[in-house]
């Protein structure tokens, strides 16, 4: 049963990035005397709003982190879901990912799957639509775009649009129909206009606009109290976490590290992003859509813990998930990272939201 579990989850990894090895670029490869270290198995997305993922996989810092401690593996995904299939399966240990499939997982498993260590990206969502439409009530009969079924922009664009007296169902009669595809497809579809607009994250909102002759209808920042809620936050297995908090900490160290350079420095972490970005999709981003990207994101180790709660209240809103009897604030095991915070002089964070 372990051998079949074990073939199982190597399986559903590589469905989960398409059948694609992580690039040479974005994987330490072991050396002899590493043989028999443990590994760390991370994901992430090639999106702006996984800045600070990509940054620390390109320039180094996650694999000296752990050098000499574990062998970094990184993989990269499409949109959440693809992700969590892999998490769930064992055959990733930690990644970089959105609430709404972290809570999907956590509300699967009882609580057992995984816990949220930090914050990592707030903003830089937006429903982009044909520059025709110039209200909400135009979208009736109209077709719109998310990344990924049970996604954070999908469950965001539902529930939006729930609240504006739209009938929005998984299955049969919808006033607005919503297509979950993957985000380049959405962008060659938005241009020859075979459907209205995407609930999309940066930098697709912008390509949208850019490339595609859009216009931004909701900027998601509007619909949370002071603009911000989370976009993008680090989760770890629960079993992975609590037998290795050390190499979880490295991470984190690397993390913070990452995150005050791409703060220090944001041109060039956009030259190493788009770099990634290039090698992951096979296209570079035009420097503007980049700039204007990165201004709608503020990159921040506060995983906004009240917002993660409300994308849950949406996501059993459009019925992608069932909270009965889930203490949602047990998703977060932010100890490891609040130690970090204290070597640096910084303050902790609670899933209060304080910093």
């Amino acid at each position: 049963m372990k051998l079949v579990l074990g073939l199982l989850g190597l399986f559903m990894l590589g469905v989960a990035i398409g059948a694609r090895p992580p690039s040479a670029a974005a994987t330490v490869e072991p050396s002899a005397a590493s043989q028999d270290l443990p590994k760390l198995r991370l994901g992430y997305f090639a999106n702006v709003t996984h800045a600070t993922a990509i940054v620390a996989v390109e320039n180094g810092a996650f694999a000296r982190a752990l050098e000499g401690k574990a062998k970094l593996e990184t993989f990269t995904f499409n949109a959440g879901p693809s992700a969590i299939e892999a998490l769930l399966s064992g055959a990733l240990d930690a990644s970089y990912i959105g609430p709404n499939p972290a809570i999907n997982a956590y509300v699967k498993s009882r609580g057992a799957a995984l816990r949220v260590v930090s914050g990592a990206a707030s903003g830089g969502a937006f429903l982009v639509v044909d520059p025709s439409i110039e209200s909400f009530e135009q979208l009736r009969g109209k077709k719109l775009a998310t990344p990924q079924l049970g996604g954070t922009q999908d469950v965001a664009l539902r529930a939006w649009l729930r609240s504006k007296g739209f009938k929005v169902e998984l299955a049969g009669v919808s006033d607005v129909t919503v297509v979950p595809q993957e985000n380049a497809q959405t962008l060659e579809q938005f241009r020859a206009r075979h459907i209205s607009g995407a609930w999309v994250p940066e930098p697709w909102a912008t390509r949208l606009v850019l490339e595609g002759g859009g216009k931004v209808l909701v900027d998601e920042r509007e619909l949370w109290p002071a603009g911000r809620f989370v976009t993008t936050h680090l989760i770890v297995r629960t079993e992975y976490l609590e037998k290795n908090r050390a190499l979880v900490r490295a991470i984190l160290d690397a993390h913070l590290d990452t995150q005050r350079g791409v703060l220090e420095s944001a041109e060039r972490a956009q030259d190493t992003v788009n770099a990634a970005i290039a090698r992951i999709t096979g296209k570079r981003i035009a420097p503007e859509v980049l700039s204007g990207a990165w201004k709608g994101l503020e990159f921040t180790h506060d995983p906004i813990a009240s917002s993660l709660l409300k994308c849950a209240q949406d996501a059993q809103s459009v019925g992608l998930v069932k909270l009965e009897g889930m203490d949602l604030l047990g998703i977060y095991d932010l100890s490891v990272l609040n130690e970090a915070l204290a070597a640096r002089g910084l303050e902790p964070v609670s899933v209060g939201g304080s910093r």
